[in-house]
């Protein structure tokens, strides 16, 4: 699995492969379609939305007719250690 964080004077950078970009993209979609106000304050939830907002201006998979079987593969090159190999 590829992921890496680096911090310089302009933020944070998380690098994620494109499997593990996708996996957190549709748990974010899901959990901010979600009513979470309960469960996180308005900074947290504004976060989230920006995240996944981000990965959706760069991601092409959730645009595709195959999305939920490139998920699908996502998911498993995720859960099976093979992600960014």
């Amino acid at each position: 699995m590829s992921t890496s964080a680096s911090v310089d004077n302009g933020g944070v950078g998380l690098k994620l492969d494109e499997h593990q970009a996708l996996v957190l993209f549709e748990w974010l979609a899901k959990f901010n379609e979600k009513e979470s106000g309960d469960l996180l304050g308005q900074a947290e939830q504004q976060v989230l939305f920006d995240l996944e907002s981000q990965l959706e201006s760069r991601l092409t998979a959730p645009f595709e007719s195959n999305y939920h079987e490139l998920l699908e593969k996502a998911r498993e090159a995720v859960c099976n250690g093979s992600s960014g190999k």
